[in-house]
């Protein structure tokens, strides 16, 4: 992707309407007129900051329009506004006085990636996965009830997102207990219906009028003293509007559906809310918009542009840009095997929530489409649908990320695991994943993951391990997992071979000679010890295994140094270390040992780097812990 665009401002742009509307309050002050050219604004602004700091990029571009017209038709934050995902909440963030601080966005102590209740006033519900707006908002609408108060609940939803079957329990719920909320699905890909254009957005100024609800709610209590009548009209007024509007769905859960409409068309977005705004019930408003609006590459490429990172200028030498020194993605080395695993065995198949670029499937689904299935984002599904293959002779490969694997533990536990069925779990995004902040680590896979009674769990330390275990993994009987960071690993050679290695056995990269510390490394961190192991002279072992632990290994080694430091990117309750110590414990072997790992709290988003030493786990925290224990050791 190229990384200059004269599309981008390169200046920050003037803005003399957002200087006059900082907040909603402000914002509600403007006359309706000067809307549009705060729209023009607020995109180049948007544009420019993002151009600055990097970040989610299309699908804020995507919904300016539709921002704008909710923060001034509704009394935000006393009315509740709930964005899904948060993709798409920069413009809200522009809006709602973070503005000056924009140039902070990802960065250490700078604003979040995503909506943070601590953040601001405005960010009703913290968010960082898919497909929990309806629920909260339906939440917040209960709560209202309860207190008396008239406050609206809005909930803010993508089309991909509405794939999740969370999103359909709560709008079956919000009909059910008859829920005063507006969902608005921001279609921006044209995936439920291109009915968008004049008619369309007449019809909705009409059936969400007080007129024509008026008139409804007349004729249906004039009507239901009619035996069948009532139904009738019903059903009348449903297929009318069934041939000209794409609701039936929506209306049959229970909900009064408007749309679709036009959500560039500022006017008519401000006067369908109004009208909606004040409506008893299940209120869903379907909007049509562009991702990437105004941007020429992002409209072409809306999946390219989902994010961007950090514009360098124009002009500026190659070398201004430095390259972080190392190999491949460890996602790319994982979409290699993957095709090269499928050529060897045609029982492999491949499955994904949504995530067939990240997750680097690309070049297995264009070689083996039989053999790949993307099922949207319904992370349950992918692991239940796994065991259903797996049942009758497939060997699926779930592509995941280890945060999104929380989603489907349940279903790990009971569809896979209790029925021993041989299902890989490939699990990107471990540990520490940087700007996306706590919501996207993968700080709890090792935990959850070895609890689990017959699981294979392993944590491979460069980019040749990662295939040498993902090999294992696919020839184990039964449910395994192999966990991998974002990003790239220390350009190890990698064999063509696929062999698997032995099950539950460890391999001694450094043996040293002093006979005080030995570092158990789970995972990456194995270059960070081996140059910390210089300065002790220690021992250090590449454990590969947190389940079935390598038992001898670590017996041999508590046996022949004074004191074990175990190393993960992981928590360290309930982690790799954790199982060291158990271990320990019930061999009733006495041994002074560490364990380094995540913190007992929600580590904020930084650069990896940055991170990683906030938690003691770069070379120099990891030599700062071990001289500190070495130094308590010798004052017993």
């Amino acid at each position: 992707m190229p990384t200059t665009f004269h599309e981008i401002p390169r200046a920050r742009p003037a803005t003399p309407l957002l200087d006059r509307a900082s907040t909603p309050v402000e914002l509600r002050r403007l006359g309706e007129a000067e809307l549009l050219p705060l729209a023009d604004e607020l995109r180049q602004y948007l544009l420019y900051s993002v151009g600055q700091t990097g970040g989610h990029f299309g699908a804020g571009l995507g919904v300016i329009e539709l921002t704008i017209a909710l923060h001034y038709v509704f009394d935000t934050p006393d009315d509740r506004l709930v964005w899904d995902v948060g993709h798409q909440a920069y413009p809200h963030k522009i809006l709602t006085g973070r503005r000056e601080r924009m140039g902070s966005l990802r960065q250490k102590d700078g604003l979040a990636a995503f909506p943070r209740r601590s953040e601001s006033e405005y960010d009703t519900f913290g968010v960082g996965h898919s497909s929990t707006s309806i629920s909260a908002a339906l939440g917040m609408a209960i709560a209202a009830r309860m207190q008396g108060s008239g406050r609206k609940s809005v909930a803010v939803i993508g089309d991909g997102a509405l794939t999740a079957g969370m999103a359909f329990e709560a709008l079956n719920h919000a009909s059910e207990v008859k829920a005063d909320m507006l969902v608005i699905l921001n279609d921006n890909d044209m995936s439920i219906s291109n009915n968008v254009g004049g008619l369309s957005n007449y019809l909705a100024k009409i059936l969400s009028s007080r007129t024509y609800s008026s008139m409804r709610e007349g004729s249906k209590k004039v009507l239901s003293r009619l035996p069948g009548a009532w139904e009738i009209a019903r059903r009348t007024e449903e297929y009318a509007k069934g041939m000209l509007v794409p609701g039936t769905l929506f209306e049959e859960l229970g909900w009064n559906y408007i749309g679709p409409i036009d959500g560039h068309d500022l006017p008519t977005l401000i006067a369908t809310l109004r009208n909606m705004r004040d409506l008893k019930g299940p209120q869903f408003l379907h909007v049509v918009t562009k991702k990437g609006k105004g941007f020429g590459p992002a409209e072409i490429d809306p999946i390219g542009y989902h994010a961007i990172t950090k514009l360098e200028p124009e002009g500026a030498p190659a070398h201004a840009v430095p390259k972080k020194a190392g190999g491949p993605k460890y996602s790319s080395v994982f979409g290699q095997w993957l095709c090269d695993m499928a050529a060897q065995d045609p029982r492999l198949v491949g499955i994904t929530p949504a995530m067939k670029e990240g997750s680097d499937l690309v070049a297995f689904a264009d070689k083996f489409p039989d053999r790949y299935f993307d099922v949207a984002i319904a992370e349950q599904h992918a692991v239940t649908l796994a065991a259903g293959m797996a049942c009758d002779g497939a060997k699926p490969v779930v592509a995941i990320y280890s945060t999104f694997l929380q989603r489907g533990y349940d279903q790990l536990i009971h569809d896979v695991a209790v029925q021993n069925l041989d299902v890989l779990f490939a699990i990107d995004r471990a540990g520490l994943v940087g700007e996306d902040g706590p919501t996207h680590a993968g700080s709890f896979d090792l935990s959850y993951l070895r609890c689990i009674p017959g699981m294979l769990v392993m944590t491979p330390s460069d980019e040749n391990e990662l295939r040498k275990l993902l090999t294992t993994g696919h020839h184990f009987e039964g449910p395994a997992a192999v966990r991998y960071p974002r990003g790239t690993g220390p350009n190890a050679p990698i064999e063509a071979a696929l062999e698997p290695v032995e099950i539950g056995k460890g391999v001694l990269r450094r043996e040293g000679n002093t006979g005080k510390v030995a570092f158990l490394v789970f995972g990456v961190q194995l270059a960070e010890a081996l140059k910390v192991a210089e300065q002790f002279d220690a021992s250090v072992a590449d454990m590969r295994f947190v389940k079935p632990l390598d038992e001898e290994l670590v017996r041999q080694l508590a046996a022949s140094h004074e004191l074990l430091v175990t190393v993960e990117e992981n928590s360290v309750m309930g982690g790799a270390g954790a199982a060291v110590s158990e271990f320990l414990a019930r061999e009733n072997l006495q041994q002074p040992i560490l364990h380094l790992g995540l913190p007992d709290y929600y580590v904020e988003h930084a650069k990896p780097a940055q991170m990683l030493a906030e938690c003691g786990l770069d070379a120099a925290g990891i030599e700062a812990s071990v001289k500190a224990r070495l130094e308590a050791l010798g004052q017993r």
